[in-house]
């Protein structure tokens, strides 16, 4: 039998990185509190975790006061915080609850990490380089971000919840690590979540027209989640010298075009392409130096672009597949 180590509370483990995280941690022989309010994130997601008797799921926001289930523990180790709307048209939906969350809510985490002894994980985004005049991004750049825009309530948010928390690690209050993550993709992706390749893949396999934004030159680079997951823990785990964030991410980069192609030879879809004006603030490139993991957490992302698309293509076909086929029939029967 597994020996469990720290428990450990995951904010946001019913999300699309969360519920990865929460399985890992699980499988390495932790006992896992998930809170998560399951405001963008989907409980479907915890449903192969539920039987695990190290499992524990508490539907909570952490703008609100901590649970008591939560506070009233004196065993929790470890503390990710995780807990945020990721993609623009989440975070921008209730813009001023995005603030708070990374605001209020990471205040709340930390103050639960210094009551407890516990480490705690921030991840932060990189977002908050902005549409970086910088390339590749490394840690020290310090962003071009619009702090009035509607992106900022989730830019600065993630900004202000790096401050506090590294406030509290400079007041000896919390351990604290802080991991800038990149675009990572992969199963348990909400299909309606407005990311670029559950986008473009949902529209492949259903037949719909393909929504490019720009002419599709502007850059991405491209995380599997497993890889992000094994950085996370890696992170959480590591002897960490310095105050200082840490990129995840995948130094391989990808125009918008390009990562087309690949979903075309993924799918063999058929569908037009469309194209639509580039949001306001969309960052033109974006690509993480991760010099700094490979050092500190001997970390880089091992799963190529191709091989998981192929993974996450699967998964939304077996997403969407009922319900694009109720969908028709409904027309059909019109």
């Amino acid at each position: 039998m597994k020996q469990t180590q720290d428990v450990a509370l995951v904010a946001g483990g019913a999300g699309f990185i969360g519920s990865h995280l929460c399985r890992a941690l699980l499988d390495r022989g932790h006992e896992v509190i998930c809170l998560d309010n399951l405001q963008t994130s989907r409980a479907v997601n915890l449903q192969s975790l539920e039987g695990d008797r190290n499992f524990t799921f508490i539907r909570s926001d952490i703008v609100d006061p901590l649970p008591d289930a939560v506070t009233r523990r004196r065993d929790i180790g470890r503390i990710y915080n995780l807990a945020c709307a990721a993609s623009p048209p989440q975070y921008q939906a209730d813009p001023e609850h995005t603030m708070l969350t990374n605001v209020v809510g990471t205040d709340r985490l930390l103050r639960l990490a210094e009551q407890h002894g516990a480490r705690f994980l921030l991840t932060s985004t990189s977002e908050v380089y902005g549409d970086p005049e910088a390339h590749p991004q490394q840690e020290d750049y310090r962003g071009w971000v619009n702090c009035t825009g509607p992106r900022a309530c989730y830019d600065e948010g993630k900004r202000a919840a790096e401050a506090i928390a590294f406030d509290f690690a400079r007041l000896g209050r919390a351990d604290v690590r802080v991991a800038r993550i990149f675009n990572t993709y992969g199963p348990n992706m909400h299909p309606d979540d407005g990311r670029v390749i559950s986008n473009l893949l949902c529209q492949a396999l259903t037949g719909e027209d393909i929504t490019i934004y720009g002419d599709g030159s502007q850059t991405r680079s491209f995380c599997f989640v497993s890889d992000m997951v094994e950085g996370l823990i890696r992170l959480m785990e590591a002897d960490m010298s310095e105050l200082a964030p840490v990129n995840l991410g995948n130094p391989e980069e990808f125009t918008i075009l390009e990562l087309l192609e690949q979903i075309i030879a993924a799918t063999g879809t058929t569908s037009d392409v469309i194209y639509h004006p580039l949001p306001t603030d969309d960052p033109r490139r974006r690509r993480p130096d991760i010099q700094r993991a490979r050092t500190l957490l001997n970390w880089e992302p091992r799963i190529a672009l191709e091989e998981g698309l192929h993974i996450t293509c699967t998964f939304f076909a077996s997403e969407i597949g009922p319900r694009f086929r109720a969908s028709m029939s409904q027309v059909a029967a019109e």
